[in-house]
């Protein structure tokens, strides 16, 4: 039989190309087979199904929990992503899609089943069994790319590794096997999902269990508690920004600037009075261009505010570091004095209040650079000061506290409910 070119165009838009599996739970790996079958796909239709299997073992995650888990992690495709309780295996999937009216399909698989999925497939292709009848005119099935089980990343990431980590309760690596668009708060809701349908205890005190190579002193210095703390105030290396860490991550950390958050590698920062900043500061207050590390007049002490610092001959018996650099050009006495009090004073303010940032007394007139307090709310609010901005900020940040505590009474509320059903019982 032959068929004319208008024929094949339109058993064309018929071809749908699906894949078939547990993801249970889902990881990053996953990702990638999706990425590869909507590039497969085209222009042509795709479906993603997931298996309905539950068990303590191996399938974790209940049929409904696990379709809303794997469109959560991968929006992109969260309408191919199926809810369908009709199909429990490929051949039931492949029975859906031939009632859709396909007449041709592409299975995608992972290249280690790509050979076991063609003969089981087109084995019942035109048989009527147990699963019903599906008969397509044609049957591929194609391979989603190589897995490597020992690499890093999407290439090694795999179900196995995500149940083991929650089973271990190691949060940080589960964490990693996770997309990236994937917040905290999420991220911790997907491991205790796991955790429950493992019949373990869920989770509520979340420590990073980080095991990081120590070839890398930065991140041992991060891990060990000694490198960032929240509240901390950084430098983002490429932009120089002065930013405030408000997310401590395994190896990152969630940075706020002037402008907004980000999500910063450890090796994109500098703690605000070490290496870069400190070099670019201490050049600027020299009026001389930066040096870079290992260039002869690179600072021998990357502290500027040090006390090995050249201290102010007027105000250097006062309590605390003076350094010469923060009163130069100004000549009377009380002027430094007063500047010194209140530079103490804004130290102990609170970061949301504007006043902390206000310019110290001869910063207007004097020839030297502006106080690290000037330069943030310069930073914070601009050259004129804003303070619709900052109160603005100081609501965002208290509707965020509310919310918390609103959050955490629930929990108290619905543990002595609990504890009280239990004593009836």
């Amino acid at each position: 039989m032959s068929y004319s070119f208008k024929t094949f165009l339109a058993e064309e838009e018929k071809r749908v190309y699906f894949t078939f599996g547990r993801m249970n739970p889902p990881t990053i790996g996953h990702g990638k087979l999706l990425e590869k079958l909507a590039t497969l796909a085209g222009k042509n239709q795709y479906r993603v199904y997931l298996s309905q299997s539950q068990d303590k073992k191996d399938n974790p995650l209940i049929y409904n929990d696990k379709i809303k888990i794997a469109r959560k992690m991968f929006p992109r495709y969260a309408r191919r992503i199926m809810l369908n309780k009709k199909v429990k295996t490929v051949f039931d999937a492949l029975q859906s899609l031939y009632d859709e009216g396909f007449v041709n399909v592409v299975m995608v698989v992972g290249s280690d089943r790509v050979q076991e999925f063609d003969i089981l497939i087109k084995k019942y292709n035109g048989k009527r069994a147990k699963h019903g009848l599906y008969n397509f005119r044609k049957i591929d099935v194609v391979s989603a790319g190589q897995r490597d089980p020992d690499a890093k990343g999407a290439e090694g990431a795999s179900a196995t590794k995500q149940r083991d980590a929650a089973r271990a309760n190691d949060f940080t690596t589960f964490s990693q096997g996770l997309p990236r668009a994937v917040n905290n708060f999420d991220a911790k809701k997907i491991f205790n999902s796991v955790r429950k349908g493992m019949g373990l205890k869920e989770q509520k005190e979340f420590k990073n269990h980080i095991q990081l190579e120590p070839v890398n002193e930065t991140r041992e210095s991060y891990v060990s508690g000694e490198l960032y703390k929240i509240g901390d105030q950084v430098i983002i290396k490429d932009t120089e920004e002065i930013a405030e860490v408000k997310v401590c991550g395994a190896n990152y950390v969630i940075v706020e600037t002037a402008n907004g958050q980000y999500r910063k590698w450890l090796e994109a920062i500098e703690p605000m009075e070490e290496g870069l900043w400190a070099n670019i500061r201490a050049r600027r207050a020299a009026g001389k261009p930066k040096k870079k590390p290992g260039q002869k007049g690179y600072p021998k002490t990357l502290d500027i505010n040090s006390t090995s610092s050249p201290q102010d001959p007027d105000i250097k018996d006062r309590k605390g570091t003076q350094p010469k650099a923060y009163h130069s050009g100004i000549k009377k006495v009380s002027t430094k004095k007063a500047r010194d009090a209140q530079f103490k004073r804004q130290s102990k303010m609170s970061d949301d209040n504007p006043s902390a940032y206000k310019p110290a007394p001869g910063d207007a007139t004097a020839k030297t650079k502006p106080s690290k307090h000037t330069l943030k709310f310069k930073q914070m609010y601009g050259e004129k000061v804003n303070l619709a901005l900052a109160k603005k900020r100081i609501r965002r940040e208290k509707e965020v506290d509310r919310i918390k505590h609103d959050r955490m009474m629930d929990r108290a509320r619905t543990r002595d409910t609990r504890a009280k059903n239990r004593e009836q019982i």
